[in-house]
């Protein structure tokens, strides 16, 4: 049987769509490799990987790579085998928000969609805090600028203004660059694992699989003192913190061909290939290292310590310029899909109505765009500090990746029969199992100290949730439509799409 061409696909698509009750507002161009892609760039090994390194070798020492970040990518992976199954059956922008409702009740998916609001304003500026640091480390003393607040938000206010502008000009330029991304983070991973290897005066695979306790003034004070299991628990959250914004390739579900197979295969392929990668990666950097306890009493300055010492000086300024632009990239991917949620969101009735506004030139949902990118600096000015942005960033987005697939599991077989192109079968109730003892696993360690601040933030975040789920939201929010809504709808859509398509 001859395969349908991309026309016919998309048709295909745009039916799917339809049949849940929205029309295809977001211009579908996206192919398999840049859904792919645009995950690939969010999980970015040379952004969480590099700048949460000093959480690893401050902690627990090698092992914490060697031993801790397979252990981290599985219990990621085991979020992403979840998300991939329901993805397959419902390819909405919305994803997880959209999931919870229909697998859980309006309720469960209103919450679920602050909480991935959350989870993706956090990461956001998680990831472009990294950089500002990275930048400052890489090129400060050549340009003359110091890490401190003041400059930091300025950085921060630039880059992410850039990152949304970017957003604001379309898909097309979007996915080119998300595109290119994934080839640069490839390119320059390989090229630093290299290097590393090269370079090294030493080759101490033991190191992977030897534990030693630096926290405490040893590990440059990036955890408090502490005994060895603690602080080897807390190193997990680097592969862990950095094996996440797969949930991208589901906020892009109504921007790409092929949906319930691409979405699904992108979810499971940007997990592996970066687990594999990063470890790969950040193995070379371990056994390079000429002295353990001294690069260890550098803290988060872990990297440019290693770098410094074991890299000539103009291979690794090209080193610097390629991860720099990989964080970069890594940002501009993460307004793309924290847009694209607050849209979906904002289309049902979760968030203000004008976060849902389309551009009919660009077809990118403008407003939400520019509410992504403004939300994350803000948050930044709470939490100015990296570790707590990481950790408030994990405990939110695992959470909001945990509830549909935990509302999965007793909706399987039950009110949820219709199973996408992509099915694990019965393997689903052991997958979801598993990612619940997971979720409680991360909460546990990331509100250790000195992360208490994120303990809470989170109380006070759900105790603000139920208070206004119950005085306001109960009897106002409607969730996605079901059922007779969705056959109202159809007259509307039609509209939608025919006046989206005459501009």
């Amino acid at each position: 049987m001859s395969q349908p061409n991309d026309q016919q696909q998309i048709s295909e698509d745009v039916k799917v769509l339809n049949s849940m009750g929205y029309a295809q507002e977001l211009a579908r161009r996206m192919k398999s490799f840049s859904n792919f892609a645009i995950a690939f760039s969010i999980i970015c090994i040379l952004s969480g990987g590099i700048n949460s390194l000093g959480q690893a070798i401050g902690g627990a020492g090698g092992a914490a790579i060697g031993i801790g970040w397979p252990i981290g990518v599985g219990i990621s992976f085991l979020f992403a085998l979840g998300m991939a199954q329901i993805a397959s059956a419902y390819p909405t922008a919305g994803g997880l928000y959209h999931w919870s409702s229909i697998l859980g009740g309006r309720g469960w998916g209103w919450a679920t969609g602050w909480l991935n609001l959350l989870g993706l304003v956090t990461v956001l500026g998680a990831i472009n805090v990294g950089t500002f640091f990275f930048f400052i480390g890489a090129f400060g003393s050549a340009l003359g600028l110091e890490g401190n607040l003041t400059t930091q938000i300025i950085f921060l206010i630039i880059l992410t203004g850039i990152q949304a502008a970017v957003n604001h000009f379309g898909i097309r330029l979007t996915t080119m660059l998300t595109d290119f991304s994934g080839y640069l983070i490839f390119a320059v991973a390989i090229a630093l694992t290299l290097a590393l290897i090269i370079y090294a005066p030493t080759r101490d695979f033991a190191r992977l699989f030897t534990f030693t306790n630096y926290s405490g003034e040893a590990g440059g004070n990036v955890w408090p003192s502490s005994d060895l299991t603690t602080v080897f628990l807390l190193g997990l959250l680097l592969p862990i913190y950095t094996i996440t914004g797969y949930d991208a390739c589901a906020h892009v579900s109504e921007e790409t061909v092929n949906a319930q197979r691409s979405v699904p295969k992108s979810i499971i392929s940007s997990t592996l290939w970066s687990g594999l990668f990063g470890y790969i990666m950040l193995c070379a950097f371990v056994i390079a290292i000429p002295n353990m306890d001294e690069a260890a009493k550098q803290g988060f300055n872990v990297f440019f310590y290693v770098l410094g010492t074991v890299v000539p000086s103009g291979i690794r300024e090209v080193l610097y310029v390629g991860v720099f632009l990989s964080q970069f990239l890594c940002g501009l991917a993460t307004v793309t899909s924290a847009s694209r949620m607050i849209f979906a969101f904002a289309r049902d009735g979760g968030f203000p109505s004008i976060l849902k506004t389309i551009d009919k030139t660009y077809r990118t949902p403008v407003p939400a765009i520019w509410a992504a990118g403004i939300i994350s600096i803000l948050f930044t000015l709470y939490a100015p500090v990296y570790t707590t942005i990481v950790t408030i960033c994990v405990i939110f987005l695992f959470l909001s990746y945990a509830m549909p697939i935990a509302a999965g599991l007793f909706a399987y077989g039950k009110s949820w029969t219709k199973m996408g192109p992509w099915d694990m079968g019965a393997s689903y109730r052991i997958v979801s199992v598993a990612v619940i003892i997971g979720i409680v696993f991360i909460f546990i360690i990331g509100i250790q100290p000195p992360n208490d601040k994120a303990l809470w933030v989170t109380l006070g975040f759900f105790a603000l949730l139920l208070a206004v789920w119950f005085a306001l939201e109960r009897n106002r929010f409607t969730g996605p439509p079901t059922g007779a809504e969705i056959a109202k709808r159809q007259a509307e859509i039609k509209a939608t799409e025919k006046a989206l398509g005459e501009n």
